[in-house]
């Protein structure tokens, strides 16, 4: 009876000092600020920093002694299995977009200089003579090596990075077997789950007024997210040119070598992995609503929402169809 009264005592003591899983915010910066929340027992902290440090060791292209970096210097290197993952990720975003995304023009973000510094003495020969060694099809991915049709072509998938870095995050998170959790890694979400309330994820997007410093924080719309799901946001609101009045967004379009001059404020896009989201958000903010709406006719696991200006002046929405059962009501 003694023994019993003990092993009781025991367990119940084990039981008291287990920790019962709460909501924890791990917050942090590296190229962006980073917020995340999840359902657990302890913070992750040690081992998300960690996470992050691989996906830059992997695809930082300001690193020297990144695996892209080399790759870029045709260096014989391998590559590891996340580079790998995200190539072949972005080859397919390029195929199904007609090459509106590729992560080869980065000689063409070059030449027009960060925040298009360079625009007014960038020439058409120029163009021309880039575009000759720029092209998602003059590159691939054998075994564990990239080969390229020419030296001079450069890789970058910073189109996807924010994207990227959720899901090696969410991965993580799921390895523990964490079901409740929401990322937020420079305005790229990826989510599953509920909150502490128990309800749905509710993320704001915000409304594309032009915002060099990135201040504004006033909202469009918001939207409720239940699923495991990722959301992207490509806007020309923080990164943007003017000259002769036509504004000119951050985004490069591949197939011309030029800025976008879409009249896009912003295109958010939500789908099942926040990668495909980044890399989409970036590929329909170039190529305007209607080319968005014919692609996304083969695309049934993602919606988007464009949002734009109208000649009055006043916002308006593009929304795919299925976007609306996200919006919160």
């Amino acid at each position: 009876m003694k023994t019993n009264l003990l092993i009781f005592l025991s367990l119940l003591l084990l039981g008291s000092c287990t920790m019962q899983p709460q909501y924890i915010e791990t917050n942090g910066q590296l190229h962006t600020p980073y917020r995340i929340l999840y359902q657990y027992t302890e913070p992750l902290d040690d081992e998300i920093h960690a996470e992050l440090k691989r996906y830059y060791h992997s695809l930082n292209p300001f690193d020297s002694l990144s695996i892209i970096s080399q790759v870029n210097r045709n260096k014989e290197v391998e590559v590891d299995t996340l580079f790998a993952e995200v190539f072949r990720k972005a080859r397919e975003v390029s195929s199904r977009t007609d090459g509106m995304y590729d992560i080869t023009c980065a000689p063409l973000i070059n030449l027009w200089g960060f925040g298009f510094s360079k625009m007014d003495s960038v020439t058409p020969q120029m163009i021309d003579s880039i575009r000759s060694f720029v092209g998602y099809q003059k590159v691939r991915l054998e075994g564990r090596h990239i080969i390229k049709d020419d030296p001079r072509l450069l890789l970058n998938c910073s189109s996807m990075g924010d994207g990227c870095s959720c899901e090696v995050i969410a991965r993580l998170l799921e390895s523990k077997g964490i079901r409740n959790y929401m990322i937020d890694i420079g305005g790229e979400f990826a989510t599953k789950g509920v909150n502490a309330k128990g309800q749905c994820w509710h993320l704001g997007i915000a409304k594309p007024v032009d915002d060099p410093m990135g201040v504004n924080q006033e909202t469009e719309v918001i939207v409720q997210l239940c699923g495991r799901l990722g959301l992207a946001t490509s806007g020309d609101y923080r990164n943007f040119y003017i000259k002769d009045g036509k504004k000119y967004a951050h985004t490069i379009n591949p197939l011309t070598g030029y800025p976008a001059a879409q009249p896009v404020g912003s295109v958010t896009v939500i789908a099942p992995d926040c990668m495909y989201a980044d890399a989409y958000a970036t590929a329909f903010m170039a190529m305007g609503r209607d080319e968005a709406r014919r692609i996304k006719e083969q695309l049934p696991d993602i919606e988007y929402m464009f949002i734009y200006m109208d000649e009055d002046g006043n916002y308006q929405t593009d929304c795919s169809a299925g976007f609306d059962r996200y919006l919160l009501k």
